[in-house]
């Protein structure tokens, strides 16, 4: 798998992965981020000349050799989409729309711009077929006026973190998980609800609660042949005794 999957380091925080002959990109500009994008996930025949992901903007992209030598890579691998956030809203910044007409920073402007250019990075992205697209980000522990405590992936502004879920196929928390016996061990949390709160979904019905923390032994769990498991289907009479 190794020798299939593309290594997208925004992070610049690749040294568990130091030893591995996996290649890598480093974008460190958004601008190369969308263009790494477009020229991965092809263009958006819906989408004007004039916008990014159509189809002047994909035949510029790939005029560049690099970026037509990706297409042989099944497995991308984000890492990740707090720092890639980051550069996102740097680049919001920087925009005209995101001044006043009296020279100061509109801050609702520029977290508009930021959520609307992120979204539309992951819809392309999405689009990749044929590919794996795994997306990597920090997750945090929000409390809020009420003292509820949740969990949540770290990105700028809200607008990606709520949009997230309906854009990706599977959402997996990797955390410690202690059954008791002080004795924690390391897991994928593939499904939800799940007794401890953690992000999860699984679309593809072939995912347990927990899983081994093998992200090669996951992608081949969900693309390669196996049942799905089965879903109770509850009457409206039993929903209501219970």
């Amino acid at each position: 798998m190794l020798a299939t999957t593309l290594f997208v380091d925004i992070e610049a925080g690749d040294i568990a992965v130091a030893d591995l002959p996996v290649a890598s990109v480093r974008p460190r500009r958004w601008e190369e981020c969308r263009d790494l994008a477009c020229a991965l996930g092809g263009f958006n025949p819906a989408l004007p000349a004039t916008a990014c992901y159509s189809e002047a903007h994909f035949n510029q992209v790939m005029q560049n050799g690099e970026f037509a030598q990706l297409a042989s890579y099944s497995t991308l691998f984000v890492d990740s989409l707090t720092a890639a956030a980051r550069l996102s809203f740097g680049w919001a910044e920087q925009q005209p729309e995101a001044t006043t007409d009296r020279g100061r920073k509109d801050l609702r402007a520029i977290y508009g711009l930021h959520g609307r250019s992120m979204v539309s990075w992951l819809n392309q992205l999405q689009h990749a077929r044929g590919r794996n697209v795994c997306f990597v980000a920090v997750l945090e522990k929000n409390i809020d006026d009420l003292n509820i405590a949740t969990w949540q992936p770290q990105i700028e502004g809200g607008k990606t973190g709520r949009e997230l879920p309906a854009i990706v196929d599977e959402i997996v928390t990797m955390t410690w998980i202690d059954f008791g016996d002080c004795k924690p061990v390391r897991a994928f949390v593939c499904t939800n609800p799940n007794p401890w709160g953690y992000p999860a979904k699984d679309r593809s019905g072939r995912l347990d609660q927990l899983e081994q923390p093998n992200l090669g032994a996951l992608i081949e769990k969900l693309t390669g042949p196996g049942r799905h498991n089965s879903f109770p289907a509850v009457s409206p009479e039993q929903t209501a005794q219970t």
